[in-house]
């Protein structure tokens, strides 16, 4: 496991924290020496990673639990993390999640839960992060959002429309944070081997389809961990599917056209 050693001492808050990605990034922080903030709605799993992670790296590891689409709980919580910690180096908004269905299907429940968590929630949480880092003239956000960001497929009108706007508060907030020395990258993975697809996809289809073109969630922490507290704009993978999505921005109807039995596997 590569170590970033600019990370050692730091601390970093990680949401969605309790599997997954988040629970990836999690140890390449902890094996470079960062202190750890974890947020989640599952406490026992945080706790439990929590402690793992303490005794094998020797850092500091705080669980805390958060359910992002309670957004008027999220300024208590880092409140209470920046009384503990003093202070935070990296955020990591990593909690999110996805539905696939038909636009004419999908309820409104569904709506509102993914844009709750995926936009509302990650803006919430940035917003509490910024002022203390304007104060330091440092600091790290790191917005985990998706290829499906980039280019948008049949059946993810939703979640595409979620990470479309996480994508477009990104670069707005990159621009805005650049004079006070404050990092801002937005994460662009493809689909990746996680219980993602439980909720996205439970016939399991799209996962068979996709077959070893997936992401692991370990490449995929490595490459985040290894950019951190670094200028980097996005970190797209894998390189082929972001390859689509540029050419998908310069000729969006050749490759809608191309692509269209492709795009209707899910």
């Amino acid at each position: 496991m590569r170590k970033n050693e600019r990370l050692k001492g730091k601390t970093v808050v990680i949401t969605g924290a309790s599997g997954g990605l988040g629970e990836q990034i999690a140890h390449r922080c902890a094996a470079s020496g960062a202190n750890l903030v974890l947020l989640a709605r599952n406490q026992k799993k945080l706790e439990q990673l929590a402690e793992n992670v303490s005794e094998k790296y020797s850092v500091d590891c705080l669980p805390l639990q958060l359910d992002l689409s309670r957004h008027e709980d999220i300024p208590a919580v880092f409140r209470d993390i920046i009384e503990r910690v003093e202070y935070i180096d990296v955020l990591v908004n990593n909690a999110g999640y996805g539905v696939f269905s038909e636009a004419k299907d999908v309820t409104a429940a569904d709506v509102k839960g993914m844009f709750s968590v995926n936009v509302v929630g990650l803006i919430v949480c940035t917003k509490e992060v910024i002022n203390y880092m304007r104060q330091r003239k440092s600091g790290h956000i790191i917005n985990i959002s998706s290829q499906a960001g980039k280019l948008a497929t049949p059946k993810s009108s939703v979640y595409s429309a979620t990470k479309h706007a996480v994508l477009g508060y990104t670069n707005s907030l990159r621009m805005e944070l650049a004079k006070d020395g404050i990092f801002v990258t937005a994460v662009n993975p493809g689909p990746m081997a996680t219980n993602f697809f439980d909720r996205a996809d439970p016939s399991g289809n799209y996962v068979k389809s996709l077959g070893r073109y997936i992401l692991s969630t370990e490449k995929v922490a490595e490459k985040i961990v290894e950019a951190m507290l670094m200028n980097r704009r996005e970190i797209n993978l894998p390189g082929w599917m972001n390859a689509g999505s540029i050419l998908y921005t310069l000729f969006p109807r050749l490759v809608e056209r191309l692509g269209k039995k492709a795009f209707f596997k899910k």
